[in-house]
């Protein structure tokens, strides 16, 4: 019999850990405060304090900061950082380009509509696109990845991001031609990572509750009765 907290592989010969809950929802906080939360703070703090190019440099210095800093100490870089990163890369050069902030705040509208109408289109794929991610959080398998239960978790979680990055499309082009800059840059930052802490406790709910129906989590600790 495997030891409390591993399961046997197919071939029973190796147990595999299962992680707890607790230990994801630890793993997702941190890659969406590394990735998300630190940065539009950092603009918005900069923007108020010496400008929106400061705040810009901010920004992309904090992403390819904590790239560094991560690879240096020897730590995983999730995928959720670099995507940060290479969209703050192509946000800047493109604003610096054309010496116009306008195009550096109007590009996360093209790049929600982008990278939702990608995870639309992967739905139409055998790898819908969280399930390409899902190995950031959870370590995954040929096999697991198979399982009916995580098949319909992937494209029902896929589905819900597309229409979140798409709502969040409309809402941020609308913001952006209705308010001031200030104004814009204060709601947009809070609406932004409200959206995606929102999305993000749903994503973890959903898998929690799979997980916990195919057993990928450690298992709760009994209850003593007195």
């Amino acid at each position: 019999m495997a030891p409390p907290g591993l399961t046997p592989t197919e071939t029973g010969s190796e147990p595999v850990t299962r992680p707890h809950l607790a230990a994801i929802v630890r793993r997702v906080s941190q890659s969406l405060l590394m990735a998300c939360v630190v940065p539009i703070t950092l603009f918005y703090v900069f923007f108020v304090a010496a400008g929106v190019w400061a705040a810009i440099v901010a920004a992309l210095g904090w992403a390819y900061g904590a790239i560094a800093f991560r690879a240096l100490t020897g730590r995983r870089t999730s995928g959720l950082l670099i995507l940060t990163a290479t969209v703050l890369t192509g946000r800047t050069l493109i604003a610096l380009a054309a010496d116009s902030t306008f195009l550096y705040f109007v590009q996360p509208v093209i790049s929600d509509v982008v990278v939702g109408t990608a995870f639309l289109l992967s739905l139409a794929s055998a790898r819908p696109m969280v399930a390409r991610l899902a190995g950031d959080f959870y370590p995954m398998d040929h096999e697991l990845s198979l399982r009916p239960r995580i098949q319909r978790l992937f494209r029902n979680l896929t589905l819900m991001w597309a229409t979140i990055c798409l709502t969040k499309a409309v809402f941020v082009l609308w913001l952006l031609h209705s308010q001031s800059l200030e104004t814009f840059v204060l709601v947009q930052g809070v609406s932004v990572v409200s959206f995606n802490v929102a999305a993000t406790a749903v994503t973890i709910a959903a898998a929690a509750l799979v997980g916990r129906k195919e057993g990928l989590l450690h298992p709760r600790p009994a209850r003593v009765l007195a």
